[in-house]
Formats: structure tokens, sequence, C-alpha cells
């Protein structure tokens, strides 16, 4: 489950991520909606201006255009306008009435043509080049017939200037996109600032340097801070009232049931018998409990760590001198840099349970040391021995309450299922193999100090 919500995180976008993701697909719409408009729009007003100069030229071809002697068009003076008299300059006009044809010298001895162009028609000129064109039809008293008049302007200088634009147009957006990115980006940046400050005091919580968060945030992030920083109080104050509690249940059963243990070893074997048992049930319900009240989590959620090395020493030193007949010695190789994210009482009473275990059983030789995992920021932590081990089908049995596989040995059958239990509280785990020693091996997944 842990693999998979990592997996998942991994693959989720950051909000800057999404803010400028979104900001370069809006960008990039615009722009290259922009980018086909504009020139769109450019090609447009180029016509219009073309089509105004030829409109001077027509209206120029309109009032001085009459009839001879012999009753035939003429045209009796040049346009004001020296390109259409100069041949193949790219201007040029036709004047059509019946068979009668005028046309500019520009022109020289050819003629503008037609041609279809898919569903366009396309007028060409002297060189074969297309045209921009404007028509007009006339009437003059003089005849009786409708008169043609056709003034067309090369398109050639026209789609030079229209690429020219274009390609500064796309530099020019280019430019635009890059430099609008990046205001956008520093704005989100700067947006984000108090979600990092948060981010910086979350992990200081987690390191033990704080125990609320303290800075300064948006009023839209204030309520959120204020909300965490009470259920931190929150929750630090039920659990130190709920270990006060058991604390103080622990003293007050402590004498009672001290005493009533001392009554029933005086009495005879029979009653003994009856008696011992019962009261050993209780001690082991109170020990199981206590042992539940004290692993209910760290005083702060947020910031715990222990270095496993300095406490397993403690603990050997102490377990020592208690099985200091069984000369057993202890090879601790846990590296003292190393942090699990687990309170130093919890990890006692977790590592204390499993060495106490090592102490019991083992022949002369217990091992700590700890293993890579295959999932980042967490570690494994395994103590074996030498003893006689557990049968592979009964290891599982062993971490279950109150199941004790030797009878003959102290104890209450409590140590590994607290061990477990305490483990998943800190969403680890507590496995049990076969050691290379050829005892036991108990490894104690946990995770590392500071990682989230």
């Amino acid at each position: 489950m842990q693999n998979k919500t990592q997996a998942k995180r991994k693959h989720q976008l950051s909000i800057k991520s999404r803010l400028l993701w979104a900001a370069a697909l809006w960008l990039s719409v615009m722009l290259v909606a922009a980018g086909y408009l504009i020139p769109n729009l450019v090609k447009h007003y180029l016509v219009q201006d073309a089509q105004d100069q030829m409109s001077l030229a027509m209206d120029e071809i309109t009032a001085n255009l009459g009839a001879n002697d012999n009753g035939q068009l003429t045209l009796p003076v040049r346009l004001s306008d020296p390109r259409y008299s100069q041949p193949y300059s790219g201007l040029y006009w036709t004047i059509h009435m019946g068979h009668d044809t005028l046309r500019s010298r520009s022109l020289w001895d050819q003629t503008l043509t037609t041609e279809k162009d898919g569903l366009k028609t396309v007028t060409k000129g002297a060189r074969n080049e297309p045209l921009i064109t404007l028509n007009r039809s006339i009437y003059l008293p003089e005849f009786r017939h409708a008169i043609n008049i056709t003034v067309g302007m090369d398109q050639a200088p026209l789609q030079s200037t229209l690429q020219q634009v274009m390609g500064q147009l796309w530099i020019i957006l280019g430019l635009l996109f890059i430099g609008i990115l990046v205001l956008i980006s520093i704005q989100v940046s700067w947006s984000l600032l108090p979600l990092r400050r948060m981010q910086r005091e979350l992990a200081a919580l987690r390191k033990g340097e704080q125990s609320e968060l303290n800075d300064t945030y948006p009023q839209e992030i204030s309520p959120l801070v204020d909300d965490l920083n009470a259920l931190l109080f929150h929750y630090q104050e039920l659990l130190d009232r709920a270990r006060n509690h058991a604390g103080n249940l622990s003293h007050a059963l402590k004498t009672p049931l001290s005493v009533l243990k001392n009554e029933v070893d005086r009495l005879d074997d029979d009653q003994y018998q009856r008696l011992s048992a019962p009261v050993a049930q209780i001690q082991g319900q109170i020990d199981y409990h206590l042992g539940r009240a004290r692993m209910a989590g760290s005083t702060n959620i947020l910031s715990v760590k222990t270095a496993p090395s300095e406490r397993i020493d403690a603990i050997s030193m102490a377990f020592d001198k208690v099985y200091a007949e069984r000369e057993i010695t202890l090879v601790n190789e846990l590296e003292s840099e190393l942090q699990v994210a687990v309170e130093e009482s919890d990890l006692d009473e977790m590592v204390g349970n499993l060495l106490e275990n090592g102490y019991k059983w083992s022949q002369s030789l217990i091992r700590v040391y700890s293993e890579d995992t295959e999932q980042s920021g967490w570690v494994n932590i395994c103590i074996e021995d030498d003893g006689p081990g557990i049968e592979t089908e009964a290891m599982e049995k062993a971490m279950q309450r109150g199941v004790r596989l030797d009878e003959t040995t102290p104890g209450t059958g409590l140590g590994l299922n607290i061990v477990s239990e305490m483990a998943h509280s800190y969403r680890g785990k507590l496995t049990l193999e076969k050691a290379k020693l050829g005892g036991l091996k108990a490894t104690l997944r946990l995770k590392l100090a500071g990682i989230k």
C-alpha cells in the first residue's frame, strides 16, 4: 500500500507544474491563433491598399475613355502612373467592348488571361504572374454595349511583404511566449512561497526542531495552519494524558498485585494451583494493555527520531548484567548515524523485547545489523542469534497474543505481539525467519527519520 501511495505521488503534478502547463497551453493556443489571424489581416489590408491604388487608375480611365471619329473606343491620354506604360511592370489595364479591345502599354504584346485554380478564378499578367484585379462595367452614350474595364497588379510584391511580416511576426510571438511564460513562472513561484515556507516548517517539525508552525501566512492558508497547530496540540495533550493514566494505573495496581502474589505463594499446593493462573492472567492483561498504551504513538507525531545503535548499546548493558551467567556476546553493527522515526521509549520497548528473547535463547552470540530495503526511506534492523530458533510453521503463531512456544521459560507470551503491533503503529513491520547463525532472525522494518 505504501509503495502504491509513493508511486502515485511520483506521477502527480505539482501545483506549480499544473499552473505552468495550463499557462503554456493557453499561450500556445492564443499565439498560434494570432500567428494565423494577423497575417490574414495584414494580407487583407495590403490587398485593400492595392485595390485603392487601382481604383484611382480605374477612375482615371473611366474619366478619359471616349470614342474617336470612327466610333471606336479610345483613351487619348496616358495614365498618371508611369508603370502602366512600362513594359511588364506588373501594373496592367484592359478595356473590352464587343470586339474592341484596348490595353495598357505595360502588357506589350501579351494579354490578360484567366485560369481556374480549384474553385477560384485567377487572372494572370504579361509574365504569367497572378494578379490582384479590379473590374468595372460602364456605359457611354456613344455605345450601346457595356464597356468592361479590368485593372490588375502583380501579387508578388504583396506576397514578399507578407512573408517578411510573417517571419518577423513569428519571432516576436516566440519571444512574447517565452517572456510571458517567464513572468507567469515568477508570479507562480512568488504566489507559492507561503506553501514552500510551510513545507520547510513541516520538515523542521519532522526533525524535532520545532513543535508547531510559527510563520506568518496569507489569509487563505492561515485557517489551515491554525487548525493544524490545534490538531498537533490536541494530539500531544491526549497522548500525554493517556500515557499518564497508563502510568498511574500501573503504579496503582503494582502494590495490590504484589500483595496478592505473596499471599498466593503462601497457600497450599491445591489452592496455589487454582489461584496462581488467574493472578498470572491478570498480570498478563495489565502488561499487554500497558504495552498498547505505550505504543499509542509518539509525543510529537512529526518530529520523532531515535538512534537504534545507542539504544541497543544501552539495553545490552542492562541485559549483560541480568544474564551474566550465560556469557552472551552481543555484536552491534549498526551505524551510529542511523536514525529512525520512532520515539525512544517505543524503540526501547520493541528492541528490548527482541533482545531479551535473544539473551534467553542464544547459545553465545547475538548479532544486530541493518539491511537496505527495496523501498527508499526505510531500514531493516535485524537481530539474530545462534540459539535453537523456531520452526518455520510456528513463526506466525509466535507473534500472536499470549502464545508461548516454551512453557518452561518465564514470560507472558506478549513480547513479540507487542513488538509487531508497535511496529505496525509506525507503519513498519516485524518478520521472523531462520538466521544464518542457526537461531532466529527478527527483522524490524522502520521508517528513517526525516523522510516523508
